[in-house]
């Protein structure tokens, strides 16, 4: 069976009440996932991929955002991180009956989104990841 992935997404937008916690919670997040070279951040703004987050000078974001971790180390790897980056614990590293071999962490960030890492079992990707270049 293949799974088609990095087609409908272009960005997930978050607004953080305090930029400087979510920057704090989110580069270690991303380190613990192997993905620190995706970050970018200056002082407005924060972003990795498709992820960007800026300062909220209203309401909040409140959306489920899931990382795809590499095995269960990594799922393992994320959570630690998190908590130790001001996250709150929302579901500790284990199966979740998803479907088999569903192996997840949940933890709520700064502003109270529901983070997720998850590993869905040994796959094969046909890309590292998407390259975008301009049209000739």
């Amino acid at each position: 069976m293949e799974i088609h992935r990095g087609r409908l997404i272009d960005h997930v937008h978050l607004r953080a009440h305090d930029l400087a916690a979510s920057k704090r919670f989110y580069r270690a997040v991303l380190k613990s996932l192997n993905k620190e070279s995706a970050i970018q951040e200056a002082d407005d703004h924060f972003s990795a991929d498709e992820l960007w987050m800026d300062q909220a000078d209203g309401p909040t974001s409140h959306v489920h955002l899931a990382f795809r971790a590499k095995d269960h180390a990594e799922v393992k790897a994320f959570y630690e991180a998190a908590l130790a980056a001001g996250g709150t614990d929302n579901g500790a590293p284990g199966e979740r009956k998803y479907h088999p071999g569903y192996y997840a962490a949940f933890v709520l960030d700064p502003d109270g989104n529901n983070i997720e890492a998850v590993y869905h079992g040994p796959f094969v990707a046909s890309a590292e990841s998407v390259v975008i270049r301009p049209a000739e």
